[in-house]
């Protein structure tokens, strides 16, 4: 046997099977919703997951990688983008689904993390992908606006992931305040609308 296929056959018998891996990531997710970023420890982690220390060193380096993959096989699946035929009716289904996601068992793991990427710029690296990702979601809702007519043809779609949310997060952690369709109508109505419509006008 050649000696790069005896390397690839190798890396392969190292490689965790699906349920082993599901297990370990879906440990380290409830941990983050118990202990927080901060708090999570590797060896809670392997026992939690009945495995080793090592085989979780061996396949994630650092408690950063652990943590992101974590997030992207266990979080909640974005819902498609959604076509309402109306910018208002997108904009409130959508931030409909943020809402229900932060106020839901999530929402303080994510918000546990947010607080984190403040201190820890390996995580905040790691799960940069997963953030740029909702950026499309925005772009087509506005895109589709802007070819009907509600929005000028010149708009910062960015503006969205910048203020939404924020507002989200604060009004549900801070305030301890419900994130209701009352309070989705005056986030769209009073906040985003305006801003994305003036922000197309004076560019």
């Amino acid at each position: 046997m050649a000696e790069s296929t005896r390397s690839v056959a190798a890396g392969r018998s190292r490689r965790l099977d699906g349920e082993r891996e599901q297990a370990i990531l879906q440990a380290t997710f409830d941990l983050l919703g118990e202990t927080g970023y901060q708090g999570l420890r590797v060896d809670a982690v392997a026992a939690r997951a009945q495995a080793s220390k090592a085989t979780l060193y061996r396949h994630w380096p650092t408690k950063a990688e652990l943590v992101a993959d974590a997030v992207r096989v266990c979080k909640s699946a974005p819902e498609a983008v959604p076509d309402t035929g109306s910018l208002r009716g997108d904009l409130m289904t959508w931030f409909g689904e943020m809402a229900e996601t932060i106020s839901g068992q999530e929402g303080p793991i994510l918000a546990g993390l947010f607080m984190a990427l403040r201190t820890e710029p390996e995580l905040a690296a790691q799960l940069r992908p997963l953030r740029d990702s909702k950026k499309p979601c925005a772009e087509a809702i506005c895109a589709r606006a802007a070819a009907r007519g509600e929005l000028p043809g010149r708009y910062d779609a960015d503006l969205i992931d910048e203020i939404v949310p924020a507002q989200l997060f604060m009004r549900c952690f801070a305030l301890g305040e419900p994130l209701d369709e009352s309070y989705l109508e005056h986030l769209i109505d009073d906040i985003i609308l305006p801003v994305l419509c003036h922000r197309g006008e004076t560019r």
